[in-house]
């Protein structure tokens, strides 16, 4: 008989994604600091960045990970969706299990060579996966690649991505674009809130037997879209 294959490494603090067909990133905007001084409304109509809050729950809705945007009030006011940020994947715990890094890049359909990119790193400091932004006219498109820059997955988006009542979808696909594996999808949280606030809900979802890097990637991915689209 063939001897077994060896079990596939999980960083640490990744174990409990090998049983995961999916997650929920839920998105809170502004933390109680800045609720208790400012009324909420004002800093939705003059459009002030704080600092993302990002819950990340299963199916049952229990969180299972705490991401915080470390990043400074001048990038996230001046650059807008193009700034670059530290995410910090915290567990239940308080401990940092992955860490998400943006740089800054060129934010235009206009210049092909210096798109959009994330590094994924689990744990802090190994890098496990990278979302390059592919260059397209009208259609918003991502490659997955692995920790050594080979391409994995794609995903796509639709050409609209400001629908009215209904979710958005951004299908993640073979490397041939024939078939999908699964999907990130922002949910309609309703008129005013979508109106007046960057708080969304997300959905992602992957194959079970996915790689638990690959679905930790998935999260970098999620983040990307929501960094630049909404």
């Amino acid at each position: 008989m063939p001897a077994p294959s060896p079990p596939l490494y999980s960083p640490p603090g990744l174990e409990y994604l090998s049983q995961l067909l999916l997650y929920y990133v839920i998105v809170t905007i502004f933390n109680k600091t800045v609720m208790m001084n400012l009324p909420f409304m004002f800093l939705a109509l003059i459009g002030f960045e704080t600092c993302n809050k990002f819950e990340i729950k299963n199916s049952l809705g229990q969180r299972i990970y705490l991401a915080v945007e470390d990043s400074d009030c001048c990038t996230r006011n001046c650059f807008g969706r193009a700034k670059p940020f530290t995410l910090r994947v915290l567990d239940n715990v308080n401990k940092e299990v992955i860490t998400i890094e943006r740089p800054l890049r060129c934010d235009s359909c206009c210049s092909p060579c210096c798109l959009q990119e994330i590094k994924i790193q689990a744990p802090p400091g190994v890098s496990i996966g990278y979302i390059t932004q592919t260059w397209h006219l009208c259609l918003p498109k991502y490659t997955v690649q692995n920790e050594r820059r080979e391409n994995v997955l794609k995903i796509t988006g639709p050409c609209v991505q400001c629908q009215c009542c209904t979710d958005i979808d951004f299908k993640i696909k073979s490397l041939d674009e024939q078939s999908t594996v699964g999907k990130i999808s922002k949910h309609w949280t309703g008129f005013l809130r979508e109106t007046f606030t960057d708080a969304d809900n997300f959905r992602i979802q992957f194959p079970l037997d996915l790689d638990v890097k690959m679905k930790a990637v998935m999260l970098g991915a999620c983040f990307l879209i929501v960094s630049l689209l909404f």
